[in-house]
């Protein structure tokens, strides 16, 4: 009779979980069924990646929310990064992205800010927001712990690894005794 110990089930779990929140992420609603939405699942080696890069902005800005949430990446078995093709119009003049039309907004040039590139569509970022939801639930639904982290869109921008989007954020999941991202 074969053994398996826990930490293997439940990393070959989490990574289950992950694919499931990818697929939430991917059939979650989108404004006029247009889909600007990526996602990318990212684990071990590459995940450690991350993590470095949120330790090194951390540094860089003297932010100890980098730093912490640097850890809780490498203290976690995968990552899903979400994220949206904001620049784009979702052409309905609603003036939520601060210009009075879908033409105005779209002559704007765009530019790189600290974390993000802006401006962008409300619904477009609406889009990305239900998705991160959605696959937000779909951890919990498993009972992995997850917690929604802006740093994680910063670092994995910053290393190039989606370059569709011009916001993404990231949720790591974990299987540990308590969760590591609001007991911390």
């Amino acid at each position: 009779m074969p053994i398996i110990k826990s930490n293997l089930s439940e990393n070959e779990g989490l990574l289950n979980v992950a694919k499931l929140m990818m697929i939430s992420s991917r059939t979650a609603p989108k404004s006029g069924g247009k889909d600007d939405v990526e996602t990318f699942l990212i684990y071990g080696e590459d995940k450690d990646k991350i993590a470095a890069e949120m330790d090194k902005i951390g540094e860089e800005r003297n932010s100890k929310g980098f730093l912490r949430d640097g850890k809780n990446v490498r203290d976690s078995e995968v990552i899903i990064l979400v994220g949206v093709e904001g620049t784009k119009n979702f052409g309905l003049d609603c003036g939520g992205c601060g210009y009075k039309t879908c033409k105005e907004f779209n002559e704007f040039s765009r530019s790189k800010g600290v974390d993000f590139t802006g401006p962008n569509c409300i619904f477009k970022i609406l889009d990305m927001g239900i998705a991160l939801g959605s696959a937000s639930k779909t951890a919990m639904d498993h009972n992995a712990d997850n917690r929604i982290m802006y740093r994680i869109g910063t670092a994995a921008l910053r290393l190039g690894l989606m370059k569709k989007s011009s916001i993404v954020m990231g949720i790591p999941i974990s299987a540990k005794g308590k969760s590591i991202y609001f007991d911390r």
